[in-house]
């Protein structure tokens, strides 16, 4: 009954950021002649939207690959509406795609979200609030040399899996930092990580990224972490993280909004409502998803978009619409829970304050380089609590968490400084965080 509630006040949300259903509004020419654009074209076009936008866009390469492809990005956000507090506490969310070279769908979604942000956000009033108040990454291709190598319409990988994996022929769904790794495992397996995901550790490392969804092929569900357990079991048993509420409450908005997806019947799988967890899927170590919520802020989805890998480019349009709405109010989402600064008496931010839930202490937040934290909650009453080093640790603060309207309440904390810290480091610090 919480899960049926919850959504439901997920779904209705959508009003305050416009009428979704204006699409006479809509500009979408970019659906016209459908193609997947290759490496240097997305390139191409992002620099494009940067110059015809400079307002709302701007592109950037995290890296190369191994065969030096680019790893484009276009980053969009527009300034709010009080122009004086600059970009502080707007949430940055990511979305990628293509970490297997021929799972293509997720690719080309990005590039059309692009574009349909961009070109929308005059007229839309949903668009103009979400580029207002968001900062949003795209990377398309996290894998643009098995890209090369794929086939349009191969439904299935190629013989040895040519096109799944980079240049090298290494699966960089497998090649993040694991969690239940060792740290002396995670420095032994650095040595040699792959251009492709060391481009992308650090840039989620040096990003304060909230949210995050990654594309794939092969299935039609939204999978949410772990994606590996203790047990190691090949599948069939739940790994699920101290914030599964936020998990599944993604992970159902997605699912819900997509009219294929909810269903949760297609591929010859069964999914209820088109969600599962990772690891009772199947199980896999050293995937992208898992390193971002075990290493980072960042709370990722991984989707499977299409039972066909590589799906003839005339069904991108027609893919397209059933993905626009999932995509939009997945990204809304970045404004649940509580959000805020942590600053000294002087008024100075503190950088890498801990913020710790009651109950949730397993998973703490760090603040950036400005003070700012998000905390992603569904509805309750929480007691919240900052800690830093060379800092007494603030009063736990009770807040009730509604999440009205998909808008985070504020929760602010300042810290006296100690002259002395026994230990060192607080109780709290995960020994996992931000490790390389």
């Amino acid at each position: 009954m919480f899960f049926v509630s919850l959504l439901l006040c997920c779904v209705l949300s959508r009003g305050v950021y416009g009428d979704a259903s204006a699409s006479s509004q809509e500009n979408e020419d970019f659906l016209v002649a459908p193609k997947y654009l290759n490496n240097g074209e997305i390139r191409s076009l992002f620099a494009r939207l940067q110059e015809e936008y400079p307002h709302l866009a701007r592109a950037y390469s995290i890296g190369k690959s191994l065969q030096k492809r680019d790893l484009n990005v276009l980053a969009l956000s527009a300034p709010g509406e009080d122009a004086s507090a600059g970009d502080l506490l707007r949430p940055v969310v990511k979305v990628t795609a293509n970490i297997h070279g021929d799972e293509t769908l997720g690719r080309q979604m990005i590039v059309y979200l692009a574009q349909y942000l961009v070109k929308n956000y005059e007229n839309v009033g949903e668009i103009q609030q979400l580029l207002n108040t968001t900062e949003i990454h795209l990377l398309p291709s996290c894998n643009p040399d098995g890209f090369a190598a794929a086939k349009e319409g191969n439904c299935e990988s190629l013989p040895h899996y040519i096109g799944r994996t980079n240049a090298a022929g290494v699966d960089l769904n497998r090649d993040f930092p694991d969690r239940l790794d060792s740290q002396q495992q995670i420095q032994q397996k650095s040595l040699n990580r792959q251009p492709e995901t060391a481009a992308i550790i650090e840039w989620v490392l040096n990003k304060p990224f909230v949210l995050s969804a990654n594309f794939h092929g092969g299935a039609v569900v939204a999978s949410y972490p772990y994606d590996n357990s203790l047990a190691h079991h090949e599948c069939c048993e739940d790994s699920l993280t101290p914030d599964d509420r936020v998990f599944k409450l993604m992970a159902h908005t997605y699912a819900n909004n997509h009219p294929i997806m909810r269903k949760g019947n297609n591929c010859n799988d069964t999914f209820t409502d088109g969600v599962t967890n990772g690891a009772h899927w199947y199980e896999l170590n050293g995937g992208m998803q898992d390193f971002n919520y075990a290493f980072s802020n960042c709370f990722e989805l991984t989707i499977e978009l299409s039972c066909c890998k590589y799906p003839p480019a005339k069904t991108l349009p027609g893919e397209w619409q059933r993905n626009k709405q999932s995509l939009l109010q997945l990204l809304k989402l970045a404004h649940i829970g509580v959000k805020g600064v942590v600053k000294d008496v002087n008024g100075y931010p503190i950088h890498d304050a801990t913020i710790v839930v009651s109950g949730l202490e397993e998973k703490p937040i760090r603040t950036t380089r400005r003070g700012e934290y998000w905390r992603l909650l569904t509805p309750g009453i929480y007691n919240i609590q900052a800690l830093a080093f060379g800092y007494q640790a603030s009063a736990p603060q009770q807040i009730h968490v509604t999440n009205d309207k998909n808008v985070a309440q504020r929760l602010d904390f300042t810290l006296s400084p100690i002259e002395t810290n026994y230990d060192g480091i607080s109780s709290f610090y995960s020994p996992y965080f931000f490790r390389h």
